[in-house]
């Protein structure tokens, strides 16, 4: 199956569209994640820490394998100097989060209505939670778009193997996120559609992202090791921010950690596989 999608994927001969469909399937994950919630009303706290933990480990080792090792492989130089691409732009990509981060109205998933971040205001809850997923999504996309640019533009490190392992790793970390947006609104009496829509517009993002990051490689092909750490730190922001603090809050952290070491070891293997 793997192996279908990844001749499908190669059969575009355009890296735009490559990065569409490889967002587009980042998407459907997530809204199949979501479409959960027409089974389940209540989803056991214990199962969403667990979830969330695998979430965190494949952003993890998808910004290592995917894109920091990427980044400086095809850097010029030596020593130091063959690094600083990388290091500005991971510093960037966690940078561009933080500022999100205080912008942007939004609320973490385990978290109480008036633990809200961002800019104060009256908005429901419901949206809160959907710009915080939102907000992460971001970089995936972008991550994903930016590697198959690379491709394309013939960047040593960049293979279009890697690129299709971090769009399935991202896309299977997808699943449970729309249902971990979905099942909470549900329990809280929002109809099973709506909670079913708000879970899968939150990944709309992703091939819109995906899109943009495989023509600004195209268009300014030297910022690629720059473009491709930015990605890296903006979701390694992500996980230490967002992802961990939400799953250290009950009384299952322990299924929460073996839950990111399994996702790490599954995004490990998937690029060391295709890559």
């Amino acid at each position: 199956m793997i192996e279908t999608f990844k001749l499908y994927i190669a059969s575009f001969e355009s890296p735009i569209m490559q990065a569409l469909v490889a967002g587009l399937f980042t998407w459907i994950l997530t809204a199949a994640g979501a479409s959960l919630v027409f089974l389940f009303k209540t989803m056991r706290r214990v199962v969403l820490d667990g979830m969330l933990g695998f979430t965190g480990g494949i952003m993890v080792a998808a910004s290592f394998w995917s894109l920091l090792a990427p980044a400086i492989e095809m850097s010029a130089g030596e020593s130091f100097v063959k690094v600083i691409p990388a290091a500005v732009g991971f510093f960037l990509g966690a940078l561009f989060l933080y500022g999100l981060d205080k912008v942007m109205p939004h609320l973490h998933i385990n978290f109480k209505k008036d633990e809200a971040e961002g800019i104060k205001t009256d908005w429901h809850r419901t949206t809160l939670l959907v710009l915080a997923i939102t907000m992460h999504n971001i970089p995936e996309g972008l991550a994903v778009g930016i590697l198959f640019g690379g491709v394309a533009a013939g960047f040593d490190g960049a293979t279009i193997g890697g690129a299709i392992a971090l769009a399935i790793g991202i896309g299977i970390q997808n699943f449970p996120e729309g249902l971990a947006v979905s099942m909470p609104l549900r329990r809280q009496g929002v109809s099973r559609f709506k909670s079913f829509w708000y879970g899968q517009l939150s990944a709309i993002v992703e091939p819109i992202a995906a899109v943009l990051g495989a023509w600004a490689v195209l268009t300014f092909q030297p910022i690629l090791p720059y473009a491709l750490a930015f990605a890296a730190g903006a979701m390694i922001y992500v996980v230490v921010e967002e992802v961990i603090p939400e799953t250290q809050r009950d009384k299952y952290t322990d299924i929460a950690t073996m839950g990111f070491i399994v996702g790490f070891l599954v995004m490990m293997t998937l690029d060391v596989a295709l890559g």
